[in-house]
């Protein structure tokens, strides 16, 4: 989402009479940001019209943090006021405090003239003849900057599903792995559970207790295989990658769509790793994170 645009327009070219004579610049950058936050930067009689460079702003523009500066600089000479009572009450209040600090010292001119209020120039706030010079260079200024957008997309886009394909790989070696984790799940519970039978039991031939005691058992080593076993996970990533990819093909701004798959994805991956016995597992986890994070990190520059 970062880029940068501007544009600049000079009226004398363009045979203006001296009266409306000024040179206008667009200057758009934006940055990386998880919402969509606008920054308008206007002269003040050019107030008027931020609203209107706002809603062009987001008609196109969706995520991410934009500063807007408009300069605007009129080369015909402005009439310019002095308020003599505002200068006067200034001196006041200057001599006064010179008096009572005992700090004799003249106030300059200069001094006056730079307080505010003293001197104004009285600038034209013709918004509608500013805005028909102003929203031509407004516009193309933004299509620039949306094609820059646009080209660090794409880019942005490629390093994404190369990540993708990563993660994918690292699934495959899982669901290779999953079988082999689950026997061996099966063949730890059988052992343990076999040994806490015997110890009830006191190696005694089954009745109907004991028989009522191993099923129950087994019961559990059901229930535990449930909860232990990556089948589900696995499954459920898959089809996380499936949307992802749909994503980014049907969706224009799929940015925060793809940011909740980001944790949806994390989320699984965290449980294979919690459940995980096998090292070749272990292993394909933390390539799976690091392939993650480097996607949450591209993500920044996506709409």
């Amino acid at each position: 989402m970062t880029g940068y645009a501007y544009k600049s327009l000079e009226s004398a070219h363009a045979g203006a009479s001296a009266e409306n004579a000024f040179s206008l610049s667009v200057e758009i950058k934006s940055y990386n940001s998880r919402f969509l936050e606008v920054f308008i930067n206007v002269p003040p009689f050019l107030s008027g019209l931020e609203p209107r460079i706002r809603e062009i702003a987001m008609e196109t523009i969706h995520r991410g943090k934009v500063d807007i500066t408009i300069r605007l600089k009129n080369n015909a000479s402005l009439p310019v006021s002095i308020n003599n009572e505002v200068a006067k009450a200034y001196l006041r209040a200057i001599v006064a405090l010179s008096e009572d600090l005992r700090l004799y010292e003249e106030p300059s001119l200069s001094l006056l003239l730079s307080m505010d209020g003293v001197m104004e120039a009285c600038q034209s706030r013709d918004d509608d003849f500013y805005w028909e010079k102003l929203e031509p260079i407004f516009r193309s200024a933004i299509t620039l900057l949306n094609n820059e957008r646009a080209r660090e997309g794409e880019n942005a886009k490629t390093n994404i599903l190369s990540f993708m394909d990563a993660l994918e790989q690292s699934l495959e070696t899982i669901e290779r792995f999953a079988q082999e984790e689950d026997d061996a799940l099966k063949e730890r519970l059988r052992a343990r559970f076999t040994t806490h039978f015997t110890e009830i039991t006191g190696g005694y031939p089954a009745d109907a207790a004991t028989a009522a005691i191993e099923n129950r058992l087994f019961v559990e080593i059901a229930a535990m295989l449930v909860k232990l076993t990556i089948a589900e996970e696995i499954s459920r990533l898959k089809s996380h990658f499936a949307e992802f990819r749909a994503e980014t093909n049907r969706n224009p701004h799929p940015g925060k769509k793809l940011d909740f798959l980001c944790q949806e994805i994390n989320r699984e991956i965290n449980t294979i790793g919690a459940k995980a016995c096998k090292l070749e597992v272990s292993r394909e986890v933390v390539s799976m994170k690091d392939a993650l994070e480097n996607i949450r990190e591209q993500l920044r520059n996506i709409e």
